[in-house]
């Protein structure tokens, strides 16, 4: 088998996050894999993507590019995100994921960036 490689792990990660296949996201990441999400903060992947499930219904995914430099072990995801929480409020927005490998191609750090002033209301509305 073919080494993967990063931009081939990159359209892994979303196709499962799309799918909702949270265990094969958390298989993409080292053991101590960290994500940073502007609503959820720093957290272990496991941890984040457990949490990210049980507030979610649905999640459509539109990867509209992949940037790699080939200087470094890291790649960025620029895609449209639409997201249905649990009590059916609905988001869209345009995300960018910046994506860090280790050596053996296992995701050590993943960090989120969007602008947060629609979700970050819908979100809190999920805890009252």
């Amino acid at each position: 088998m073919s080494k993967s490689t990063k931009k081939q792990i990159a359209k892994k990660y979303m196709e499962h996050l799309e799918n909702g296949a949270i265990k094969k996201v958390i298989e993409l990441f080292t053991e101590n894999g960290l994500v940073d999400s502007p609503l959820y903060g720093i957290q272990k992947a496991d941890a984040f993507y457990k949490k990210l499930n049980n507030d979610t219904t649905n999640s459509e995914l539109h990867l509209l590019n992949i940037f790699e430099d080939e200087n470094t072990n890291s790649v960025a995801l620029y895609f449209t995100y639409k997201w249905t929480m649990i009590n059916n409020s609905k988001v869209a927005f345009d995300v960018v994921d910046i994506i860090d490998f280790d050596q053996n191609l296992k995701i050590k750090k993943l960090k989120i960036i969007y602008d947060t002033v629609t979700a970050r209301k819908l979100l809190e509305g999920l805890k009252k």
